[in-house]
């Protein structure tokens, strides 16, 4: 085994490890505290937090920005298929099916661009520009340019920037905003749990 497959070995052990420890903080800190009298049923509102209330048409101004937000669950799925890939080829297997080679370049070529998009958009957008800071850049940068390569070793001999720049992502990911991977799901909780409390979700029809 290379060296710079063991550093990615090492950089997935220390990821999974610190945002587990992040999730397990959460955890400690228990569910929210609500001391008025419940007025919905929490059983129902949680799981409503993770699937209808993230539809665009039920959030405050995604239905607006339709294509921003389409661009945006693209780019979070291509990353989660690069991040498969990457394991598959850590595990020492080599994809080479021609046909699904050239799926999964198609496939992660149209995530890749949205994450360009993304991108761009913070720079030239007046209202993206004001409320990014350099962690929006770096985060995007970093995922973006993963997904590239990814696309690159489906096709070149390119393992050793490949597995340091899949590191590199991996090291940054616990400590930037990257780690909503593990706080997304901490904040839906709690938005169920706070709309569920008090009777507003799920919408009575």
């Amino acid at each position: 085994m290379s060296w710079y497959s063991i550093v990615a070995i090492f950089a997935i052990i220390f990821c999974i490890s610190v945002c587990l420890f992040q999730l397990i903080r959460l955890i400690h800190l228990g569910k929210p505290k609500d001391f008025s009298k419940p007025a919905g049923d929490l059983s129902k509102a949680i799981p409503y937090s993770f699937t209808g209330a993230m539809l665009p048409s039920h959030k405050e101004s995604a239905y607006l920005h339709l294509p921003e937000y389409s661009a945006g669950i693209l780019f979070h799925i291509g990353t989660f298929i690069s991040f498969v890939v990457l394991i598959i080829h850590l595990s020492g297997y080599f994809i080479t099916e021609p046909l699904f080679v050239w799926g999964l370049t198609a496939g992660i070529s149209a995530t890749a661009i949205c994450g360009l998009i993304i991108l761009i958009a913070r720079f030239f957008n007046k209202i993206q520009k004001e409320i990014s800071n350099p962690d929006d850049y770096i985060s995007n940068l970093l995922v973006t340019v993963f997904q590239i390569l990814t696309i690159g070793i489906l096709h070149f001999d390119i393992p050793m920037l490949y597995f340091l720049w899949a590191s590199l992502l991996l090291f940054y990911l616990p400590f930037g905003k990257l780690k909503h991977v593990v706080y997304f799901f901490a904040a839906r909780y709690h938005l169920g749990f706070f709309y569920g409390w008090r009777g507003t979700w799920p919408p009575k029809k």
